[in-house]
This record gives C-alpha cells, structure tokens and sequence, in this order.
C-alpha cells in the first residue's frame, strides 16, 4: 500500500507539471536566472542547522527557487528545480539516492515543487502566500514519500515508517518551509518582479 500511494503521487504530481511545461521555450535571461537561483539552492543547502532528533534546516535552501517562479514564473523554476535536484545528487553528501526510484520520488520534486508558487499569481499577497504554502506542502510531501519508503530501516524505536517519516521531515523540512513562507510573506514581490522586468531586456 505504502508503495502504491507513493507511486501514484509521483506520477501525477509528474503528469501535472509536465503538461503545466507544455510549449515551454527558455530565453537566455530564463536560462541565466535559472543556473543563479539553482546554484544558490545548493550554496545555501551546505548550511544546516542540526535538530535534537537528527532532522535539518537550512540556511533557506527553498527561498531562491520560490522567488524564481514568483519572480519570473513556474515554468522556469521546474527547470530550475529538477536541474538543482541533478546536481544534488552530484554535488551534495548527503543526497546520494539509496535506490533507483528515489530521485524521482524526492530528489526531482522536492526543489522543483517550489515553482508551484505563482500557480495562483503575483497581483494578490493571499495569491502569493496561497501559492507558496502549495509549494512547500508539495516539496515536503516528496521527503515524507521518501523518507517512508526508502529510509524505513531508520525509523525510531516504537514509530512506524509513516510515523517515522512524518515527524521527521515536518521537524526539519516543515519548519523551514514555514519560516520560507513567513519571510515570503513579507517581501515586497511585487516591487521585485517590476524591477527584474524593467531592468532586463526581454
């Protein structure tokens, strides 16, 4: 059961995005801010902070690709993600997949679920706050998904995989993607999307 649920997820959360790319035609500035905010995703994943029970935060790893797709729009940030989620893999210890199907489980959606954040638009601060709450619940899901199928064997003492997984990701990966969404909260997006407009030849 525990692989089925999974597996259905993934292919929709796949089939749902990839038609939300339909048609999609990167310029050399989508390319440009792309390679930038990916890059800062990984800069910034090297800082952790530790919790007592072995979970992490970064130092606002989700930050630079919400601002890509709030900034610019989503079909940039999935190409940001799943490219910051290659090199991940690549580039990062501690992202090393344990099995064949996990990329494509947590590695491929985590970073790229962030561009989830202008699926309701930029002209409303609820649209923006609506959004990016999407955008995070949909990249924690991934670490819960995986974590429950592929890290299994870590779970404490008395806590199945689910229970396992859940309180784990929600201590680490929640948290910070609640504070991404408080701080995204109070950021002037508006004011940052007019000036990325008017100060980079289309």
């Amino acid at each position: 059961m525990t692989n089925l649920i999974v597996g259905a997820f993934t292919l929709c959360y796949f089939a749902v995005t990839l038609f939300l790319c339909r048609g999609m035609r990167l310029s050399a500035r989508d390319i440009c801010l792309a390679g930038l905010m990916s890059a800062a995703t990984l800069v910034l994943r090297c800082f952790l902070i530790t919790l007592p029970n072995g979970s992490h935060i970064s130092l606002g790893a989700m930050l630079p690709i919400l601002l890509l797709s709030l900034l610019v729009n989503a079909r940039v940030a999935f190409c940001a993600g799943w490219v910051t989620g290659l090199l991940a893999m690549l580039l990062l210890p501690d992202w090393q997949p344990v099995h064949w199907a996990q990329p494509f489980v947590e590695q491929l959606i985590c970073f790229s679920a962030l561009g989830y954040a202008s699926v309701f638009g930029t002209d409303r601060r609820w649209k923006i706050i609506l959004g990016t709450t999407l955008a995070v619940a949909l990249s924690v899901t991934s670490h819960i998904m995986a974590g429950a199928v592929f890290f299994a064997q870590y779970a404490w003492d008395g806590y199945g995989p689910w229970a396992y997984s859940i309180v784990a990701n929600l201590s680490g990966h929640g948290t910070e993607g609640l504070l991404t969404i408080i701080l995204v909260s109070v950021l002037p997006v508006r004011r940052l999307e007019k000036s990325i407009k008017a100060g980079v030849p289309q």
